[in-house]
Order: structure tokens, then C-alpha cells, then sequence
């Protein structure tokens, strides 16, 4: 009898916690994801953009509290060079093994594994990220704005911690072992 009881009672929490939490979609057309590189010892680099192929924030009880973001690898863009021959050779040198390894790891993800709130809007969000199949644990400020429907924010990462290694020889071309993202990401209007 006292196991039935249990049963029941473990029955009526599990649903009343699927009652309070909510899948949002987010906009992947509307979402975006810019990256940034920089050289080593001098001023310059280079920046471009990355798609998201699907995403969604956990909402529960009216407040993030969790969200999984699959990352297009095959998407990555260069902004910054005009001249098409050369910013085709940056992208495919960005694709090859030795950056991320595009043909082998086409996705990369980012999955919320805790929120800490310092008021209604600002937020330090804890996440793994995988790249290349290494998933680590990384942790950045992010804000809310609810009248956009939006969520953004900027962070660095060290490429080396995810077998992002190429190494530039020469000391005056050598890239930076930080990559900075910046990132918005919009929900997709409620369906009517």
C-alpha cells in the first residue's frame, strides 16, 4: 500500500514538472552566431558568421533554466575579405583538420546545463560545449531582452582545449589562441 502511495505521489510531481516546463524554439534565420580571430602580436584578424541548425531554451516556471543549440560547422563565413578566391581559401583553411575539421565534425553544440540570475535580465550561464567531439564545460554573462524575444552574448574560448590547432610558424603571423563569439539568439514567434 505504502509503495502505491509513493507511486502516486512521484506520478502527480512528474507531471505537474512537465506541466511547468517549456520547449522554446529559437529562429535559426533570425539567430546568428559571429566569430572573431585575432593575430598574436599585432592589431587584425579576421571575422565571419555560422548558422545554427536548431535550438531551444528550457523555460521553467517563467524563467531559462536550460536550452541545446546545434552549431552548422559546413556554414562558417569570412566578412572581412572582399576578394572572393582568397576568402574562399581562408574558409576552406577554417574547414580543414587542423581547424575544425568540417567534413569529419559537421556540428557543433552547446547545451545549458545551469543558469545563475543577477537580476530579471542579466544572467551567468553555465554550458557544454562540444567541438570536434570534445565537449567542455564553459561559462559567460548573457542578457535577456523581452520585448526582442531575444538572448545575447559575447565570450572567448581557448581553440587549443578543443583540438583547434593549427600553429602559424612565423612569430608576426601568429594567430591567437582565443576565438571570440558573439552571439543573438531570437525565439520564433508563437504560432497562432
Amino acid at each position: 500500500m505504502k509503495l502505491r502511495i509513493l507511486l502516486v505521489i512521484m506520478t502527480v510531481c512528474s507531471i505537474t514538472l512537465s506541466h511547468a516546463q517549456e520547449h522554446l524554439e529559437i529562429d535559426t534565420k533570425k539567430s546568428e552566431v559571429k566569430w572573431s580571430g585575432e593575430y598574436t602580436f599585432y592589431f587584425g584578424g579576421h571575422h565571419g558568421a555560422i548558422s545554427f541548425k536548431k535550438g531551444h531554451f528550457i523555460k521553467t516556471n517563467d524563467v531559462i533554466s536550460g536550452g541545446k543549440f546545434i552549431i552548422d560547422m559546413t556554414s562558417i563565413s569570412c566578412e572581412d575579405i572582399e576578394k572572393a578566391d582568397a576568402n574562399e581559401s581562408l574558409v576552406n583553411h577554417l574547414k580543414d583538420p587542423d581547424f575544425f575539421d568540417v567534413a569529419q565534425f559537421p556540428e557543433a553544440k552547446l547545451v545549458i546545463t545551469r543558469v545563475k540570475y543577477h537580476d530579471s535580465t542579466h544572467m551567468k550561464v553555465f554550458a557544454d560545449l562540444t567541438i570536434k567531439g570534445i565537449t567542455l564545460p564553459i561559462d559567460f554573462q548573457a542578457e535577456v531582452d523581452f520585448e526582442k524575444k531575444q538572448m545575447t552574448t559575447r565570450f572567448k574560448i581557448d581553440r587549443m582545449r578543443w583540438g583547434v590547432n593549427y600553429n602559424s610558424k612565423l612569430r608576426d603571423g601568429a594567430i591567437s589562441d582565443a576565438i571570440g563569439f558573439e552571439v543573438t539568439l531570437k525565439l520564433k514567434p508563437l504560432e497562432k
